[in-house]
């Protein structure tokens, strides 16, 4: 899954893993591996180009897979595939996608993605990749989403609220990054209540350790804090973006939600849904789903996740339905239709954007709020 900081009224929580980035809010460590590579002709190639190059590289790399080439020449070309992603992507605008050549820039008034801003990086929720021999460079990260360190002063402060010493992802820096804590912690004190949402894009039949690290911590905060927890498993996500059959993805959320109940969640206070299932049968869901779309046009959506014109409307519709879950009234069945509950998300550092989608999140919650109230 893509994570759950769309449109979030309450607090986000980031993670950074080894590799691709999971779901969650205060930040983990993604890939450190990637090598340097020269970079001098990106200015003077066409998108076409590179799409040409990027494409042969492919079929390079899937030749080495198939003929089970050594491991290290494997590595090789790989880095190669994913530093000619960077150059693409910084050249056109434009995410890579087989079988999609370039189209034209993009339309004056949308922005290139969050992902080309920082020459080196590209973290978006679909790759992670850097061309530094240093790896992802996270104070830049926390930066261009807008985001806070997770500083020694708020461990102290969650281990003094909770009375319990804090979860070693939080002490080794696992999780690093966070927006509004001290708000969830200032309502904690004060007796309010708040929830946990997190999720998965089931697009296998098991989660590996990586998968699992934002639902370790997300079971110490529903521990720690007492609180009921939400899991959304977007099958429907993975059938817009990967090549997988709809009955597939739906038997992958079906397996995959055994292996998040293998994790020890208070069944008392947990809520694990399929996105195929629970839309059809939650009317305030789908309310929420459909005034999150009212208020965000299509201008923006492209800017912020930075699709193009041959992605399906449903690329383009599925943020809604990623950040319902973040608003209480799309649980009536929870929460009894309260509006003012708020929401601690745990999700990586991919899934938090960058300043102006915050900046938008926030323009959109009020708007969003108020038309609730009507």
């Amino acid at each position: 899954m893509s994570g759950a900081a769309f449109l979030k009224p309450a607090v986000t929580v980031h993670l950074s893993p080894p590799g691709k980035a999971a779901v969650c809010t205060l930040a983990h460590i993604l890939a450190d591996t990637m090598t340097d590579s020269q970079t001098d002709g990106a200015a003077t190639e066409s998108p076409m180009e590179f799409y040409e190059k990027l494409t042969a590289q492919g079929e390079a790399v899937k030749a080495l897979k198939t003929g089970k080439a050594p491991k290290e020449e494997i590595d090789v070309a790989v880095k190669l595939l994913l530093q000619l992603k960077l150059d693409y992507k910084r050249v056109s605008g434009q995410d890579y996608k087989a079988g999609c050549p370039p189209t034209d820039s993009p339309a004056s008034g949308e922005s290139v993605p969050a992902a080309a801003e920082d020459g080196d990086d590209l973290v978006d929720p679909w790759t992670v990749a850097t061309s530094n021999a240093k790896g992802i460079d996270y104070e830049k990260l926390i930066v261009r989403f807008g985001s806070s360190k997770i500083e020694a002063e708020l461990i102290e402060r969650m281990e003094r609220v909770t009375g319990q010493k804090a979860h070693r992802f939080l002490r080794r820096g696992i999780f690093f990054s966070h927006r509004d804590m001290h708000q969830i912690l200032d309502a904690y004190e004060n007796k309010k209540s708040f929830y946990l949402y997190t999720g998965r894009g089931p697009s296998s039949e098991a989660m590996h350790m990586g998968h699992l690290i934002p639902f370790i911590f997300t079971k110490w905060l529903q521990d720690v804090f007492d609180i009921p927890l939400v899991i959304q498993l977007t099958d429907d996500e993975k059938y817009l973006w990967k090549d997988l059959t709809l009955e597939d993805c739906h038997r992958y959320a079906v397996e995959n939600a055994k292996d998040i109940i293998a994790c020890g969640f208070d069944v008392n206070k947990t809520f694990i849904f399929s996105d195929l299932d629970y839309m059809g049968m939650s009317s305030g869901f789908y309310r929420n789903v459909v005034k999150i779309q009212k208020h965000v046009t299509f201008n923006q959506v492209k800017g912020i996740f930075g699709f193009t014109d041959s992605d399906c409307i449903g690329k383009i519709s599925f943020p809604a339905i990623q950040a319902a879950p973040s608003f209480s009234t799309s649980f009536p069945q929870i929460f009894n239709g309260r509006k003012d509950i708020q929401c601690l998300i745990p999700c990586a550092i991919d899934q938090v954007r960058r300043k102006p989608y915050k900046k938008l999140q926030e323009l959109k919650i009020k708007r969003f709020m108020q038309m609730s109230k009507v």
